[in-house]
């Protein structure tokens, strides 16, 4: 009786230290913002997000023209390609670098998703018209129409694959 004694009031202090030491000591913030002061936007709203991704995509990285792709863009632009450079002027050298050096790459777009302030591409991109190409996945986010951020991911596209699926 004595150690189940012991035992319930070691657990008791126990507990009551956690709670203790739980309910003072400071969470540091990481920055983001909290989801329940995130406003989704309307359906009507999303996609004109889209259509901006789009019509973006298209002028920048098609037409190489950094003027029409830069109504598109917010008053910043940051930038998680760990290749390209950040911001509004990384995305400038970077539409030239395409214009100077890959002049006839093309990204087909395949598929597009929105999910409030996201947009995501499904896109082909080749650098050349016997170019087998690359499956990329682009993620943009806006704010008030305007796009703010973007990541991606690309994958090169074999001759072949181990499930006999097309990539596309």
């Amino acid at each position: 009786m004595k150690r189940v004694w012991y035992f319930v009031l070691l657990t008791s202090f126990s507990l009551s230290s956690v709670s203790a030491a739980t309910s003072t000591t400071a969470i540091p913030s990481s920055g983001a913002t909290p989801m329940s002061n995130i406003e989704v936007p309307s359906a009507a709203q999303q996609q004109a997000n889209k259509q901006a991704v789009l019509a973006f995509y298209d002028a920048g990285l098609n037409q190489k023209d950094f003027a029409a792709a830069s109504q598109y863009l917010g008053p910043y632009y940051k930038q998680h390609n760990p290749g390209a450079a950040d911001g509004i002027d990384g995305f400038k050298h970077f539409v030239s670098f395409l214009k100077e050096k890959l002049p006839t790459s093309h990204s087909e777009i395949k598929q597009s998703f929105v999910d409030g302030n996201f947009v995501i591409l499904h896109v082909h991109k080749t650098t050349s018209p016997s170019d087998r190409g690359v499956a990329i996945v682009d993620i943009f986010r806006l704010e008030h129409g305007k796009i703010v951020e973007h990541w991606d991911v690309t994958q090169a596209i074999p001759e072949k694959t181990a499930s006999g699926n097309a990539m596309f």
